[in-house]
């Protein structure tokens, strides 16, 4: 895994944030790890800064000023990743519901199949879910169907957060074009390539919820999802949906 780079945001992750490093950099001696902190807190950054020793210049840290959404997070690592002309990028939780030993799954796909983004995908396969209340459950699997059947996509997992970008699609967004803050910013990334015509794979893990710490799911990020997908389909059909 050559020249990748694992983008984990965090906010109050310190419960996790050492363990998921171990865990991708002892498994992956090639990979790198970027922390994008939103000034947690809880000292999440402060034990980045302490394992930076262990692995010098394969962990990165990145702290901003405040918590500023994860969309945002993200744009910020890709811009960082692509300046150092990384070749493989991904997206990663800190809380181990996804798995590290699925990066390679990600990683093959990319670049043994030539995707231009690979999809970690809970329900291409049925639905892949485990310690998930059921209404939950429910909840991501309607909300998934809903954004297929307005976009168009021939995704199934299309709300997913784990997956693996090749720089040369990620060069082809106005990264300061994009819109959502929330877990609507996973939609549109998805529905931007979609539209870019990129190679799209889906390959099926299997989600596990978070054991340690608290989620950051809310009714407001539900709420930019379920309108501004309208939204964005809408302005797609006019022909006014920047990329």
């Amino acid at each position: 895994m050559k020249d990748t780079l694992v983008i984990i945001p965090t906010y109050n992750e310190r419960e996790n944030v050492e363990l998921i490093v171990r865990a991708v950099l002892d498994t992956y001696l090639e990979a790198h790890v970027l922390i994008v902190d939103d000034n947690s807190p809880d000292g999440t950054a402060q034990i980045v800064e302490g394992l930076q020793v262990d692995y010098e210049a394969r962990l990165h840290l990145e702290k901003r000023a405040k918590k500023d959404g994860l969309g945002t997070a993200y744009i910020h690592g890709f811009k960082w990743a692509l300046q150092r002309s990384y070749e493989y990028i991904f997206e990663m939780d800190a809380d181990f519901s996804h798995d590290p030993a699925d990066l390679e799954l990600l990683h093959e796909a990319c670049h043994d199949l030539g995707a231009d983004l690979s999809i970690g995908s809970r329900y291409v396969q049925g639905v892949n879910v485990v310690n998930w209340p059921m209404s939950r459950v429910l909840l991501s699997y309607v909300a998934s169907k809903y954004v297929r059947l307005i976009t168009r996509m021939e995704i199934h997992d299309t709300t997913a957060g784990f997956k693996c970008y090749r720089a040369s699609l990620l060069k082809r967004f106005d990264l300061d074009k994009i819109k959502f803050v929330g877990y609507a910013f996973q939609i549109e990334m998805k529905f931007k390539s979609y539209l870019l015509e990129a190679k799209i794979v889906e390959v099926p893990v299997i989600f596990t919820d978070r054991s340690r710490g608290v989620s950051k799911m809310s009714t407001g990020i539900i709420h930019e999802a379920v309108t501004g997908i309208l939204r964005m389909k809408f302005k797609s059909l006019l022909g006014k949906l920047e990329i």
